[in-house]
């Protein structure tokens, strides 16, 4: 796959990417919270079931590419490719050590009688969440600004 080939198609997932993070995180949370306890939690547990398969399909290879594309697309952009792929890093290591650890938990709660701190753990997930939306948002704008400085150039 040529450098151009894939910083386009990286782009292309970081973006599905971004898209995805900000639609669950100021879409899909807020509307959750409005929910009964209940229901709330069968609903969470749902998408933690979808999003788990789904994600990964678009997160791992928008990563592979952002460090693939540092090291097969030339020219200006370096200091952008890089920021791209610190972001991606950063929305990786958000994932597996924060959100990822919570999701398995909650998953395996009785929503009949989930813990007694659950809200305090969602509320966690939410503030770790935030920050992993804006590093995939983050990754998506670098990688977007990269691909303009590489062609306006």
């Amino acid at each position: 796959m040529s450098g151009g080939v894939v910083q386009y198609v990286g782009l292309f997932l970081l973006g599905v990417l971004a898209g995805e993070e900000l639609i669950v995180r100021y879409g899909i949370h807020p509307v959750l919270s409005s929910l009964d306890d209940r229901a709330h939690l069968l609903a969470r547990q749902a998408l933690i079931r979808r999003l788990r398969v789904m994600v990964p399909i678009v997160m791992l290879p928008a990563a592979a590419l952002a460090l693939v594309g540092l090291a097969t697309v030339t020219g200006p952009g370096l200091a952008l490719r890089w920021a791209t792929l610190i972001a991606m890093v950063v929305f990786l290591l958000l994932s597996f050590l924060g959100t990822v650890p919570i999701n398995i938990k909650v998953n395996d709660w009785r929503v009949d009688a989930p813990p007694a701190d659950w809200k305090a753990v969602i509320d966690r997930w939410a503030w770790i969440d935030v920050l992993r939306s804006t590093a995939a948002t983050a990754a998506f704008l670098f990688a977007v600004l990269a691909v303009a400085y590489g062609t306006a150039s």
